[in-house]
């Protein structure tokens, strides 16, 4: 008798303690689901703005907590496991939308030509000049070259630019100038190093009195 007794407490001890180790288990999964549920409801009350801005983030935290919510899913019964999966599910399909969102804004934005840029390819050739002005590319063997095409360019569009146009296509000529200095010391030619005077003998008052063309263009533009 006293056997059966032990056997069958023995027995109860073991059942409480895989009960309360499941208990354990289930809330476990419970509470890493709510914080992914948590987080994904919190995307609610940030802007498209911040949300864009702050992507990146966004998807590594999201990532962090969805592999956590998972993980937390081994050790459950199948009934548990299937009804917290379904909450997870659930959490995904609302991410998603709002990742879908943030790429296509991105992609919109991506595809917006940029008028600096642009500028920039119209007289330099497509993809020669980035926002940083370098003109490391230019060395004594082709910066007579690259003058000459400058100044073609300038003269075939100068009738489209705007006064912030010249603005910046003379930030671009001093850029290129300050190149020259430096081609100067690495063996220019006295040759090439006079054709380049002459452009810049021929540009010089050519872009002032364009530039006034263009401010007295956007003046009357405005008065109409």
């Amino acid at each position: 008798m006293k056997k059966n007794v032990l056997k069958i407490g023995l027995f109860a001890i073991i059942l409480i303690g895989t009960f309360s180790c499941k208990n354990k288990e289930k809330e476990l999964a419970d509470k890493r689901i709510v914080e992914l549920e948590s987080f994904v409801d919190s995307l609610k009350s940030v802007s498209d703005a911040e949300r864009e801005a702050n992507w990146e983030q966004i998807s590594a935290d999201f990532e962090k907590k969805e592999i956590s919510a998972n993980a937390s899913l081994m050790d459950l019964d199948e009934e548990t496991r299937l009804a917290s999966q379904a909450k997870i599910d659930a959490s995904i399909t609302k991410y998603d939308e709002y990742k879908v969102t943030v790429q296509s804004n991105q992609t919109v934005v991506a595809a917006k030509p940029n008028p600096s840029q642009m500028l920039r390819d119209r007289l330099f050739g497509a993809g020669k000049i980035g926002s940083d002005m370098s003109f490391a590319w230019v060395n004594k063997d082709n910066i007579l070259s690259v003058y000459d095409n400058f100044y073609n360019a300038y003269k075939d569009n100068k009738s489209d630019f705007t006064r912030e146009d010249y603005d910046e296509i003379k930030l671009m000529y001093e850029a290129l100038d300050s190149r020259k200095n430096t081609v100067e010391n690495e063996g220019l030619s006295s040759s090439d190093n006079t054709k380049i005077a002459s452009i810049k003998f021929k540009l010089s008052p050519m872009f002032k009195v364009n530039r006034m063309g263009a401010k007295s263009r956007e003046n009357e533009e405005a008065k109409e």
